[in-house]
């Protein structure tokens, strides 16, 4: 039997080639392929990087669903559908919409999928797939054997992708991660982390980049990891929530275990903001300040993202992000608009307020990359789109990076200084370049297929499936 993984691209225009800024390695399908079976035959293609070829024989098509890539995935399982092969959806947007994705593929997969894979490829080897299969509560992850040999003569960023744990504890609003695994988190065995690194780092990856939603969401089992870690000498980069700025034996730990710096979410200095959007948390114990003058103190470089769009947001408050930003002296930074995903609360709020301008932006052909897809409170959708721009832009000025770039923290270790500069360089160019970028190939002239399906798909006579298990 083969089975062929595709990773789709965002959108595409007409004659030009994708974006190619920040391609890393993507994760999913390697995971997919680490659970199949060696009696199946597994090939993988990046939409982003390479044409389909759909006339490649193959038995079953599997395609991880992400809400700005559906658009172009449903291209794409059109294609296989029209040639006879069938297709195997999962991801996060299958999960939260999967009424929507059912329609385009004729097996979909619903929450993580490590506890039904075998299933769905036993069934498809037995002509039988069904149309549904439900990951029931949260999977373990001993034993997750991801299989990088399909990214073979791919041009990826050399940076190893590695997954130490799912999810997050926290509810924050926006957040599609929150819904998708119901503000819980699992993690992997130490050991099982521990040699996926070492295989990583034996490929020649010099920096890794564990992919949690958020590392210090069990503070326990990551302070296991980080004491594990200090014996690799390794250098790594994740995802964090502030709070754990104000613990001091994490922060050593970092420093210890080969940390490299943080992706943390400040998004708003506004106490309202961060009311409506459940992050609080983010000024417990003395707040920013605090927080900052801990990482600061023992070295740690910042990737801080701001978000724009909700209730308290004006031009002035981006303006004041944006000073916030330069005067810390950010590593890197991000400003970006609010997005409501479908499936959280912000999109459910934002719908019962009659607040959304799109029934379905993902889908909607008028909807472009970086429009804003909601009524903003106090300002226009275009104002937040031009203010995410301006402040992007004036975070990497030349100015701005140079004077960055001399900053203790950030010059504080030659690798990490020297890909300073790359980094912002980067991000400079791509300030607006993603602007009006559609959703879907706008070169495509197929037609969208739908499966066909004997019964309906329903919400209410289905089984109770994973979100609602994690719910209950």
């Amino acid at each position: 039997m083969r089975l062929t993984l595709v990773h789709p691209c965002i959108g595409r225009r007409p004659g030009e080639p994708y974006i190619k800024a920040w391609q890393m390695e993507p994760l999913p399908p390697a995971t997919l392929a680490g659970l199949t079976p060696p009696d199946w035959e597994v090939r993988f293609h990046d939409d982003r990087m390479e044409a389909i070829p759909f006339d490649e024989p193959t038995d079953l098509v599997a395609i991880s669903v992400e809400t700005y890539t559906a658009r172009r995935a449903y291209q794409i399982a059109s294609e296989y559908r029209r040639r006879g092969v069938p297709v195997v959806m999962g991801g996060f947007h299958a999960t939260l919409v999967p009424e929507e994705v059912s329609r385009y593929c004729e097996a979909l997969v619903i929450g993580e999928v490590e506890g039904v894979w075998a299933t769905v490829l036993a069934d498809a080897a037995a002509g039988r797939l069904q149309r549904v299969y439900r990951g029931e509560g949260r999977p373990g992850l001993a034993g997750l054997r991801p299989d990088r040999s399909i990214f073979a003569g791919k041009q990826y960023l050399p940076i190893g992708l590695v997954e130490a744990g799912r999810g997050c504890h926290f509810k924050c609003e926006f957040c599609a991660v929150t819904s998708y695994f119901g503000a819980t988190q699992t993690r992997r065995p130490v050991e099982d982390v521990l040699r996926e690194v070492r295989e990583v780092t034996e490929a020649g990856r010099k920096l890794l980049f564990f992919v949690d939603d958020n590392i210090t969401s069990n503070m326990d089992e990551a302070k296991e990891l980080f004491r594990a870690l200090k014996h690799e000498k390794i250098r790594w980069v994740s995802q964090a929530s502030i709070n754990a700025a104000h613990d001091e034996e994490y922060l050593t730990l970092l420093g210890e275990s080969g940390c490299q710096g943080v992706l943390i979410g400040f998004e708003t200095l506004n106490e309202a903001n961060l009311r409506q959007m459940r992050k609080r948390f983010n000024t417990m114990r003395g707040g920013y300040a605090k927080a900052l003058e801990n990482l600061r103190r023992h070295g740690v470089r910042l990737y801080a993202t701001f978000v724009v769009g909700y209730d308290e947001d004006t031009e002035a408050s981006v303006d004041q992000a944006l000073r916030f930003a330069l005067d810390h002296k950010f590593y890197i930074a991000a400003f970006n608009h609010l997005t409501p995903f479908p499936g959280t609360a912000l999109y459910d709020r934002l719908k019962d307020e009659g607040r959304l301008r799109y029934d379905a932006w993902w889908l909607d052909p008028a909807y472009r990359y970086n429009e804003v897809p909601f009524w903003p409170a106090k300002m226009t959708p275009e104002q937040v789109r031009a203010s995410c721009v301006e402040a992007r832009a004036r975070f990497y000025r030349w100015r701005s990076i140079a004077r960055r770039s001399v900053d203790r923290v950030n010059a504080g270790n030659a690798m990490m200084w020297s890909a300073f500069w790359t980094i912002n360089a980067m991000l400079r160019a791509e300030v607006d370049q993603r602007d009006g970028y559609p959703l879907g190939d706008l070169g495509y002239t197929g037609e969208i297929i739908e499966a066909s399906h004997s019964e309906p798909f329903s919400m209410t006579t289905r089984p109770r499936g994973a979100l609602e298990a994690w719910a209950a």
